[in-house]
């Protein structure tokens, strides 16, 4: 089995043409779509700035194929929550595309400045080539970021590994690789954000935000993972023997 990430450029889906016009937040779905017929129901996470999460909003709210925008929590959270309802009659759908062709993907994409990020999973059979082309004819572009064998003895691992580098965004990804590569986590440390600002040719505090992010993001994947595997209980066992 192959692991395969593509970003794509949707273009004529709301949520990808107006995030290109707000490159500071990200947006995920973190439901399944419900519903029958054209009336169709999903719930989104967006992070970013608070204001740019009220422009995208308000302009994807007009948008002919959303019927409904209902933000179920405040806009000034970490993750704003929002519950869509679509015409999926004028809506196309990736994801649909990517059933139709039998294909096995990641639920819960990430769009970032109109690019939508999908990982696939691919046996044998499967042809990337004519994958990518289907999309492309859609009038889609693609951009191939991996593909990688999974290792069926540490296949778990590397799927988990792989959904945490699916939650950053590529700015994001590209900072925090800047930042381990710079020595920024060393313990004696002479590299300072504006190093990783300079390299990355972007301003400080926006180096600093993406930073805190992809921090957060990835420091929770490893705390559910000592939960999951119980390291923490036995450690705390360990330490008042």
């Amino acid at each position: 089995m192959r692991e395969v990430t593509l970003r794509i450029r949707h273009h004529g889906e709301p949520e990808s043409d107006i995030s290109a016009d707000y490159p500071t937040i990200t947006i995920r779905s973190v439901s399944s779509m419900t519903g029958s017929a054209a009336e169709r129901k999903r719930i989104i996470e967006l992070t970013g700035p608070e204001s740019a999460i009220a422009g995208f909003l308000d302009e994807f709210a007009a948008a002919p194929a959303v019927l409904k925008v209902n933000p179920l929590t405040p806009l000034d959270v970490p993750r704003v929550l929002v519950a869509v309802t679509i015409d999926s009659y004028q809506w196309d759908s990736i994801s649909q595309r990517l059933t139709d062709l039998g294909v096995h993907y990641r639920t819960g994409a990430t769009i970032t400045a109109g690019w939508e990020q999908w990982t696939l999973f691919l046996d044998e059979s499967d042809d990337l080539n004519e994958i990518v082309a289907s999309l492309e004819r859609a009038g889609n572009e693609t951009d191939l970021v991996r593909n990688v064998e999974v290792d069926q003895v540490g296949e778990q691992e590397q799927l988990e590994f792989s959904r945490v580098l699916s939650e950053l965004t590529r700015r994001q990804r590209e900072v925090l690789g800047t930042a381990i590569e710079l020595g920024y986590y060393r313990p004696k440390k002479e590299t300072s954000i504006e190093d990783i600002a300079d390299t990355v040719g972007i301003a400080s505090t926006t180096a600093w935000e993406h930073l805190a992010r992809a921090e957060g993001k990835v420091m929770e994947e490893v705390g559910n993972r000592l939960s999951s595997t119980g390291a923490r209980a036995s450690e705390r066992q360990q330490s008042s023997e």
